[in-house]
């Protein structure tokens, strides 16, 4: 049932898409901008959308008629507008008074942790690995990404300002080439 090897293989191709460590500039601009992100609700949060895509995701994308093609370009739009606030130091994401002052849930949780990339590969992972595998490459990754969430003040003040700044802009033009990546690769398809 369970396979080491595929466990580890899953594991690093998610890893790899997720890049939960070069989400930490915008982890942390997200905690500046909305004041406090919480690490459980949004690992648990994520965990239960790439749990639930892996099963269902395919026939909830059918059932609106979207193909996984057209959801991926979304997510990368996404990714480009964050991006984009890193870059320029524009504001899109704006947030409502009226909901609290987290980022925990968007775009934490959906779209940068779970989002289309994410969503996409689990799919993509179904056809080369058993589910129980999949699952166990979820949680690891799920551990690494509260841990890394968890520590995100303390990588903050150890990175400092200056460190912060540029990280930030290297990152949003990674997380731009990402975006664009997706958005090229999916287009067409």
């Amino acid at each position: 049932m369970f396979n080491f090897k595929e466990i580890l293989s899953v594991s690093l191709i998610l890893f790899s898409v997720i890049d939960i460590l070069g989400s930490v500039p915008i982890i942390i601009d997200l905690r500046k901008k909305f004041g406090h992100v919480q690490s459980e609700k949004a690992t648990l949060v994520s965990g239960i959308i790439m749990v639930i895509f892996l099963f269902v995701g395919e026939s909830i994308l059918q059932l609106f008629g979207i193909d996984i093609s057209s959801f991926a370009v979304a997510g990368a739009i996404i990714m480009f507008f964050l991006g984009m606030e890193m870059v320029l130091g524009l504001q899109f994401f704006k947030s409502d008074p009226e909901e609290s002052k987290s980022a925990s849930i968007v775009p934490i949780a959906f779209p940068l942790i779970a989002g289309a990339g994410t969503m996409t590969t689990l799919i993509s992972l179904k056809a080369e690995f058993s589910n129980a595998n999949i699952l166990v490459g979820v949680a690891l990754n799920l551990v690494f990404v509260y841990i890394v969430l968890k520590t995100s003040g303390w990588l903050e003040k150890v990175i400092g300002k200056a460190g912060f700044n540029v990280l930030r802009k290297v990152f949003g033009i990674v997380l731009l080439a990402i975006s664009i990546k997706i958005f090229k690769n999916h287009l067409l398809t």
